[in-house]
């Protein structure tokens, strides 16, 4: 069968994420394509009740193509601890919870001490992984993901970013991605990996 290809010019992002945002629009930016996010169409998010980062990535890009009528791409994403059991993973975002919003510092804090209570020596192994949902109105999706390779550091560093950026060091590199330029971190991110399956799928132009 014949892979859908998506043909528009205007594409509706499913986050509320500022940080995403920024990082979508530069990657998409080359392509001419417009993103429109979630907060400028007032949507909320809906709750991340899947236990797999592609479930919940799917069922935000269908809540919001149902909502609107627009093609919507979903992401989510989140970094896993080996010395955790994977965790936070598709908890990330729940670890930053905090009464008002999301507090990463407080995230990354806690994540320092789930490993200080399992007694884990550095280095630290961790990834950030990425999928991406692109899903039209009448129900077809496709999802593609994208992981890089590093390790959790502490103290956090860098003040460039969002989320835990200032605690992940990828590999073959001295500086964690809070401590990279925007444009650095988007030629090797989780984010660009799934952009550029994407990119060689049904977002190619």
């Amino acid at each position: 069968m014949t892979e859908r290809r998506f043909q528009e010019s205007r594409l509706l992002l499913a986050t509320r994420n500022a940080g995403k945002l920024a990082e979508s629009r530069a990657i998409l930016a080359p392509l001419g394509i417009a993103l429109i996010s979630a907060a400028e169409r007032g949507l909320a998010e809906p709750a991340e009740t899947e236990t797999s980062f592609a479930g919940n990535a799917r069922l935000k890009g269908h809540a919001a193509a149902r909502a609107t009528g627009m093609v919507a791409l979903a992401d989510d994403s989140g970094i896993e601890l080996d010395a955790l059991d994977g965790a936070p993973g598709v908890h990330t975002a729940d670890w930053a919870e905090v009464p008002g919003g999301r507090d990463f510092a407080r995230a990354m804090r806690r994540t320092r001490d789930a490993l200080a209570e399992q007694d884990a020596a550095p280095p630290w192994r961790a990834r950030f992984v990425c999928v991406l949902a692109l899903v039209w109105p009448d129900g077809h999706d496709a999802t593609v993901s994208g992981t890089v390779e590093g390790q959790f550091v502490w103290p956090p560093r860098g003040a460039d970013g969002h989320g835990y950026d200032p605690v992940f060091q990828p590999d073959d590199h001295a500086v964690t991605f809070a401590e990279m330029t925007a444009a650095a971190k988007n030629r090797i991110s989780h984010r660009a990996r799934a952009f550029a399956a994407l990119l060689a799928g049904p977002l190619g132009r």
